[in-house]
């Protein structure tokens, strides 16, 4: 499990894999003869806010950026109704979240626009699962945590009616999703609930003789 900075976390580490990989592949691409020109353009990536999606187009200048932007959580279905401890839980179920993602390219080359989603796809299914040694230290992350990174059932209509929504033009996307995001509870351990017991004494035609009706006797 993990606090409550894991969804940034998660985001930001995405990004942080997705830029170190693609240094590695510029240099990998470099030519023999540094006086020419590297075939692989430069990119930028950033994980975006949504008042910070909305000036992209404007903030595009001639660079090639690839952003993730998270625009959905929602409660795991399966983990919703888990319950810890058996029907009495000492501790607090943890929020358990998917996170979907849209990756987008900006540029105004299609060669480079078609070449990092390329790429950014490939990396994705390169390393499907995240665990601790790749996501951020801010959230505390579980050291047998695990984050799982999977492409994201968008038809054509669900692409199209995320854009609607969006301040900028369409630009060549593909959505993720990183599951299960668990967050732990706040709330201290506490003992099980009390329950008021009456201790029998004895029994006479089937009612139960018990502590409290002796001393209501005795009264």
């Amino acid at each position: 499990m993990a606090n409550v900075w894991a969804i940034h976390s998660v985001g930001d580490s995405l990004v942080t894999y997705l830029r170190n990989s693609y240094n590695t592949f510029i240099d990998q691409n470099a030519p023999d003869d540094s006086s020419l020109p590297n075939p692989v353009p430069e990119c930028r990536f950033s994980l975006l806010s949504s008042p910070a999606f909305d000036d992209m187009e404007s903030a595009l200048e001639g660079e090639h950026q690839l952003s993730l932007y998270l625009y959905r959580i929602n409660v795991n279905e399966h983990l919703r109704n888990l319950r810890q401890g058996g029907e009495f839980p000492q501790k607090q179920v943890p929020l358990s979240l998917d996170l979907h993602y849209l990756m987008t390219v900006w540029s105004k080359s299609a060669l480079a626009e078609q070449l990092i989603i390329a790429w950014a796809m490939r990396q994705m299914q390169a390393t499907p699962v995240l665990d601790r040694s790749y996501l951020s230290a801010q959230a505390n992350w579980g050291t047998e945590e695990m984050v799982q990174i999977i492409p994201a059932e968008l038809t054509h209509e669900d692409m199209m009616r995320i854009w609607d929504a969006l301040k900028p033009a369409y630009r060549l996307s593909f959505g993720y999703v990183a599951r299960v995001v668990r967050i732990e509870s706040d709330v201290s351990e506490t003992g099980l609930p009390v329950v008021a017991t009456q201790f029998g004494l004895g029994a006479a035609n089937g009612a139960v003789d018990t502590v409290e009706t002796r001393l209501g006797v005795l009264q």
